[in-house]
């Protein structure tokens, strides 16, 4: 964390991140045309921005574009703001990635934590029905076979799914892709928008990347921003403690 602070302290790299949470997903020529310094140095803060986690990268052909990652900012407003403040600054979590129309290759969302785990842990916890019930509210539930049907089940005992799709990829402990969409819109191909799940070692620690393309509206492009952070930062509470932070009704990202 001491490192979010001190990426967020320069004016410059506070810039940046109000640019990426205008318009994700840019490159550094596009980030350089709305700051006044050489490219050298505006790579140099985005370093920094990086190594602090609160911008994530993804190679698009020969480009690379820069998404806004907000889990760690919303682990400072679980740790600092909330016991404050939770009503009025609840926005702080709510950070989200709209790609321009005209650039419909990019991912929507490009979210990255660090948790201290192993892949296959993670995946386990992306996977066991048990385990995200405890930090996600619903359990998710299937064979995970490629082809095979998913749901995002409630954990009420009602059996009713928020979520269902299929299982695009599943390759344990290291990726796992699946097609969303709410039980009313199956069948509807172009309703389904898809999550990938790439979990790769960093050191003694786990990388887990979460990209959510192909969301439908502005609807899921809010419900996908308040609920992932949220999510996130839980699954790594969970993991790293034994325990997930204090229960609240998550919201289903993108649903």
């Amino acid at each position: 964390m001491d490192q979010v602070f001190k990426a967020l302290a320069d004016g410059t790299r506070r810039r940046l991140l109000d640019r990426l949470h205008e318009h994700s997903g840019q490159t550094l020529g596009e980030l350089c045309e709305h700051i006044d310094m050489t490219r050298q140095s505006v790579t140099q803060h985005l370093a920094v921005l990086e190594a602090a986690n609160l911008v994530s990268t993804v190679r698009r052909g020969r480009e690379k574009l820069h998404y806004l990652n907000p889990v760690p900012l919303h682990d400072i407003q679980e740790r600092w703001i909330d016991k404050f403040e939770r009503p009025r600054l609840r926005a702080l979590s709510a950070l989200r990635r709209k790609a321009e129309e005209a650039m419909t290759d990019k991912p929507d969302f490009v979210y990255v934590i660090y948790i201290r785990s192993t892949p296959e842990k993670v995946w386990d916890a992306l996977t066991d029905a048990d385990l995200t019930a405890r930090y996600w509210g619903h359990s998710n539930v299937s064979d995970w076979r490629p082809g095979s049907r998913w749901e995002h089940r409630r954990t009420d005992g009602s059996g009713v799914a928020d979520v269902i799709g299929t299982v695009v990829e599943s390759d344990r402990p290291t990726r796992l892709v699946t097609t969303w969409a709410a039980p009313e819109r199956e069948g509807d191909a172009d309703r389904y928008s898809q999550v990938t799940f790439d979990i790769q070692p960093h050191a003694d620690i786990v990388r887990l990347t979460v990209t959510h393309e192909d969301l439908a509206d502005e609807s899921e492009l809010r419900d996908a921003a308040s609920g992932w952070a949220a999510v996130l930062s839980n699954l790594k509470s969970l993991l790293e403690t034994g325990s997930p932070l204090p229960q609240e009704p998550w919201l289903v990202p993108g649903r």
